[in-house]
């Protein structure tokens, strides 16, 4: 037969069955079952006086006590032998302590339940010592009342300690952090406003415009500044703007500086823009070679120009102011020659 065949989910039963026609097995009715287990507790052979510790196992036999149960659930009994002088031991359950009932054979050396039973009728004989004699019920009850004293007093330092040392509770540590983050929001929000003013105005026919900043406005003021100086003419009685005074006064990166160099650079400028260069013309053999340089003079007189400007002027007419005609000459080569040298010198 197989294992297959012994795992048998479903089986045949005849159209004939009666399961009250099969005979029960009758066992014994106090019947012993071998099982093991350890020893519960600590005990002592009461033949031998051998020490059985706990937990040491032995082959039991267990049965159930005849006329004993606890709510309904049955007790078992314990029988095993003593391992030096083979003496029978009994013990059995107890439910209701949740423990072990020692029987006959040995001795129980620590029991829970024996000690509180001890200590139950050593209070049960006190107290009615005290019931008999008045004195000392007073003197419980001044004990009693004294104690209970010291302990109020004991807990309303607590209580105060932890009123001291406990600023707010959670519900106010809440109303304040929103109160902080609502402040803080409005801040916020009032310096943004400030901005958009301070950038922004609406005037009175209800436009808006928008501001200059402060950065922005100094460099308007510096650039309109530069304007002005460079338009007016400075007077006679002031010194020049471009002295070695002025230069040695001035520091670098201020604004009289700036204002300095940016005249300086337009007085070039405008200097630059008068002189005209007249091109050369193409020249005959018979024709004679014109090299002209003029300075356009916008200005009616020389006074209207600044003293520095008249200086520069002046140095620059006596490198390029003369103007050099050539005779005709009489041969074309002669005439090479000399344009050649003219270009040379100029």
């Amino acid at each position: 037969m197989t294992g297959t065949e012994r795992k048998v989910f479903q089986k045949y039963y005849p159209p004939d069955f009666d399961p009250s026609k099969i005979p029960r097995a009758k066992g014994q009715r106090n019947r012993q079952f071998v099982q093991r287990v350890m020893a519960p507790y600590n005990m002592q052979c009461d033949t031998c006086h051998e020490y059985i510790y706990k937990g040491k196992k032995f082959n039991m036999r267990r049965e159930t006590a005849e006329g004993e149960t606890y709510l309904g659930l049955k007790i078992f009994r314990f029988y095993f032998r003593c391992p030096n002088c083979l003496a029978e031991i009994t013990f059995k359950t107890d439910l209701e302590n949740c423990d072990y009932q020692q029987e006959h054979g040995a001795t129980r050396l620590f029991e829970a339940f024996k000690l509180y039973q001890q200590e139950e009728k050593a209070k049960e004989t006190k107290e009615e010592e005290e019931k008999k004699d008045p004195m000392k019920m007073l003197e419980k009850r001044t004990k009693m009342s004294r104690a209970e004293m010291e302990a109020l007093g004991k807990l309303e330092e607590l209580q105060e300690t932890n009123r001291r040392h406990e600023t707010f509770g959670p519900d106010q540590y809440l109303q304040n952090l929103i109160g902080a983050q609502a402040e803080a929001l409005r801040l916020q929000e009032e310096e943004d406003e400030r901005f958009i003013q301070k950038l922004y105005g609406r005037m009175e026919d209800g436009k808006i415009i928008k501001r200059i900043l402060d950065e922005e406005n100094e460099e308007m003021d510096l650039l309109t500044h530069v304007k002005q100086e460079i338009k007016h003419e400075p007077l006679e009685d002031q010194k020049a703007i471009c002295s070695s005074t002025d230069v040695a006064d001035l520091k670098p990166g201020t604004s009289g500086q700036n204002i300095m160099m940016a005249n300086k650079r337009t007085s070039q400028k405008e200097l630059l823009s008068r002189i005209v260069a007249v091109k050369k013309q193409r020249i005959g053999r018979n024709e004679s070679i014109i090299v002209k340089t003029e300075i356009q003079d916008t200005i009616d007189s020389p006074e209207d120009l600044p003293e520095h400007s008249k200086s520069k002027n002046l140095e620059k007419n006596d490198r390029k102011s003369p103007s050099v005609s050539l005779a005709p000459s009489s041969s074309a080569l002669q005439g090479l020659a000399d344009y050649c040298s003219d270009s040379s010198g100029d």
